[in-house]
């Protein structure tokens, strides 16, 4: 039985129904990757399971109990997440950052014990962080960036860790080096990973599950080979793709080369009403 999981779950923005009975279970010791189009719902399903949103209807379930019932502590020491561009007060070094997550793991404001500053030297280490321990964080690269906030993630010594676009704005050398980080938790400590995903074949590469999400629903989930078909990338995205082989791994590799018909027309359609509003505000 999946630790995680969502029961007939629904989000909304206020009147706004974004995720309608949703029901998913996320694979213990896996890395999980949500994939879909842009407002397809990935990030607020991602933020409900973390319970960072609170649902409309439905539960979040951790270890059969309602995530959004439990002590935030007790929540705290089980999962731990990192949100789109997080931000770091000016002059905090990486070492204060880290230590933030002990937090869960604190009563009142007490000093940091001995294996609270095992676990920050620990969680420095293995994210090849502990050269950097005393610099600010707003004078790191990108990719160092976010290893030390992935730093700060371990520090809560979870087992479940939620990661929302963790290589948005990074670039390709950034980007492998926070996936392949990733990837040698999951693989090491055996840490659930849930991350969402804007890159399919990053999702196929470094994920073992995939779940592909359109509108609030999943159209398909499963290995990698189940989901990323051309079938599914039709629905999921109106992509017309080739899928090929990773030669290293197997896995496969998206191509995309042309919209669907009716995603070619629905893109048109928008162009359309965009220039007519545009024209309809010079007139006035």
């Amino acid at each position: 039985m999946s630790r995680l999981m969502t029961d007939n779950l629904n989000m909304a923005y206020a009147d706004r129904l974004i995720v309608e009975n949703l029901n998913v279970s996320i694979p213990d010791g896996k890395i999980t990757a949500l994939v879909g189009a842009n407002g397809s719902g990935k990030s607020t399903i991602l933020k409900a399971m973390a319970r960072i949103m609170k649902p409309k209807g439905g539960n979040v379930l951790l270890d059969g109990q309602s995530i959004h019932t439990q002590p935030t502590k007790q929540v705290a020491k089980q999962l731990a997440i990192l949100p789109q561009n997080p931000t770091a007060p000016d002059g905090l070094t990486v070492s204060e950052l880290v230590s933030y997550g002990r937090f869960p793991h604190q009563s009142g404001f007490g000093s940091l014990t001995k294996h609270d500053k095992e676990v920050i030297s620990w969680a420095l280490q293995v994210t090849g962080m502990s050269e950097f321990e005393e610099r600010p964080v707003d004078q790191l690269s990108g990719g160092q960036r976010q290893r030390a906030w992935i730093a700060m993630a371990l520090a809560q010594e979870t087992d479940i860790l939620f990661l929302d676009e963790p290589t948005t704005f990074l670039d390709m050398a950034h980007q492998l080096e926070v996936l392949k980080l990733l990837q040698k938790l999951n693989e090491d400590a055996k840490r659930t990973i849930i991350m969402v995903v804007h890159d399919l074949n990053h999702a196929t590469r470094y994920a073992q599950h995939v779940v592909a999400i359109k509108k609030g629903k999943v159209v398909c989930e499963g290995s990698p080979e189940a989901v990323v078909t051309k079938e599914v990338l039709r629905e999921v995205f109106g992509i017309e793709a080739d899928i090929v082989p990773d030669p290293r791994t197997g896995v496969p590799l998206c191509l995309p080369f042309e919209l669907t018909e009716s995603a070619a027309a629905e893109a048109e359609g928008k162009v359309i009403k965009n220039s007519e509003s545009r024209l309809a505000g010079v007139g006035a």
